[in-house]
């Protein structure tokens, strides 16, 4: 087996849907990780040191939002891209994402197909708003 398409941090409070995401990244190519919500994320990003972060909204503790603002604000994570993966499918969620400087917005149900597209085009530096 290859090189790695590159290293993807997957958080989702829900078990079934992290898995089913870092399945899908994982047959693709990429190294997975996951985290079960935003504090197991920043507690764990600095070690992971992924490309990407796949990242819920609706999380105990601490959301998905409260979590891409502070990986933003770190100058060590400032650059790894965010996917927001969430069902808040209104223009002013978007919005909100686009203002925090996320580099994606996936609405649940996503389609893995395109989870795996964003996903590959941001590790390779592609950056698709």
């Amino acid at each position: 087996m290859g090189e790695a398409l590159g290293k993807v941090l997957v958080v989702d409070d829900d078990e079934v849907i992290r898995q089913l995401i870092a399945v899908n990244l994982n047959l693709e190519g990429f190294e997975v990780v996951t985290a079960t919500d935003g504090q197991d994320c920043l507690d764990r990003v600095l070690d992971v040191r992924p490309d990407v972060i796949t990242l819920d909204v609706m999380m105990p503790h601490l959301d998905g939002w409260t979590t891409a603002q502070r990986l933003r604000s770190d100058e060590a994570t400032r650059h790894i891209k965010v996917v927001l993966i969430t069902a808040r499918a209104q223009d002013d969620d978007k919005l909100r994402g686009k203002g925090i400087g996320v580099d994606a917005y996936l609405t649940k149900p996503f389609d893995p197909a395109e989870l795996i597209q964003v996903v590959r085009d941001l590790a390779a530096g592609a950056v698709k708003k």
